[in-house]
Order: structure tokens, then sequence, then C-alpha cells
């Protein structure tokens, strides 16, 4: 599954390369529907800092995931237990706090974590790049946008291929 953490209206104005992060997201959301991954999103405190950005709610919509799971804790990882699934691609804000919290508790729990390092931020890139450096050491893989779609895809020559393909230019 995809999870898409807290790339909120009041967040992402002050988030390092927020133009780039919120492209790539979403890419991954109309890529992740084009291949029928199941997209989650979540949104903290949602009194305080808004909803979802206007442009990957859009996206989300469209696609039918927009069905955001608000929280108060850091991690979201408690709101994805009951979905059994194995492996998660994580994108989202910030990348050493809820991003964090979430990607090593999901780690904890024996889950298969991929972060997808061009569609996480924060406010500074040093933060994210120590937030990255530890999720890696404790087990999580590191991956891109283009680079994640390409692999849920496997081949070319299909329709799938082409949609992606569009997608990413």
């Amino acid at each position: 599954m995809l999870l898409i953490i807290d790339v909120q209206e009041r967040l992402m104005p002050v988030m390092h390369e927020r133009a780039e992060v919120e492209g790539n997201i979403e890419r991954l959301i109309r890529g992740a529907h084009v291949l029928g991954v199941p997209v989650i999103v979540s949104e903290q405190y949602v009194k305080g800092l808004g909803r979802t950005v206007e442009p990957l709610r859009m996206a989300l919509e469209e696609t039918g995931a927009y069905q955001p799971v608000e929280k108060i804790c850091f991690s979201a990882a408690a709101q994805l237990d009951a979905l059994e699934r194995r492996q998660v691609l994580v994108a989202g804000v910030e990348a050493h706090v809820c991003v964090y919290q979430t990607a090593s508790d999901l780690l904890a729990r024996g889950l298969s974590v991929t972060l997808l390092a061009d569609a996480i931020t924060s406010r500074s890139a040093h933060n994210k790049s120590i937030a990255i450096q530890r999720l890696v050491s404790d087990g999580a893989k590191l991956s891109s946008t283009e680079m994640a779609l390409f692999e849920l895809l496997g081949a070319a020559g299909t329709d799938e291929f082409r949609a992606i393909s569009k997608i990413v230019k």
C-alpha cells in the first residue's frame, strides 16, 4: 500500500522542496490508482493544521482514495493494523517526526517499509537526511517515486505501462 503522511495545508508552505514533493506525491497517487495499489492518507490534528493540500486532495478524490485517517499521535501505524498489508510505501511530512515515527513503528511490527525519498520532506534538508539515515539503518528500504512505480509495474508493453509513462513525464 501507499501511505501518505500529513501533507497538510498549514504544514506544506514551510517545507523544504515543497513543490517537488507535492508533485511526486501526486504522481504516486495517480500511479497507485493505475496499478491497483491501495492508498491511505493520514492527517494530523486537522483543526490546527488543515486538510491535505488541495492538489493532492483533488487527485485522491478523483481516484476515490480520499478517506483520510485523522490522528493526534505522531505515528500513523496504529491506524493501519487492520489492513493486513505487509509492504508499505511511505511518503509525506515531516520526515523526522511523523514519517519517522510511523515508519519505525511499522518496522517494529515486521512490515516491509520503503521510503520514497523524493516524496518525503521536512522543514530542513538536514532533518530529512537524518530521519532517512536512521530508518534505513533500522531496516527500511530507500526508493524514489519513479523507481517505485516502475518496480510495481514490472514490465513494459501494457496499458498500465503507457499510463505510468505519462504520469512520470
